[in-house]
């Protein structure tokens, strides 16, 4: 099973996590797929960098983010542009069914 999930990198009591694509089976900061954003809870406000374009991909393959890469995907709005693509590939099938 592909996972979506945090790596986590930098000094120790300064984290720095890279937003990962890996097999499940893998070690935390083993090895990934590929590299889809960071995550730096260190700097005020916390800065969160993603490849929507990737996310969205990864998402549409089957890939499972965890708990904490689901909330950070939420904040980064993956999930929304989600809903919206679906939402716009209905439309038109919508429009379609009424003539």
């Amino acid at each position: 099973m592909v996972k979506i999930r945090l790596r986590r990198m930098g000094a120790k009591k300064r984290p720095f996590y890279r937003v990962v694509v890996a097999d499940s089976r893998s070690p935390r900061d083993g090895r990934f797929i590929d590299e889809i954003g960071y995550y730096d809870p260190t700097k005020e406000p916390a800065v969160i960098k993603i490849d929507v374009d990737k996310a969205i991909r990864w998402i549409n393959n089957g890939a499972q983010p965890t708990d904490t890469a689901r909330s950070l995907l939420r904040k980064s709005g993956v999930f929304k542009q989600i809903h919206d693509l679906k939402q716009a590939a209905k439309a038109p099938a919508a429009a379609e069914a009424h003539e």
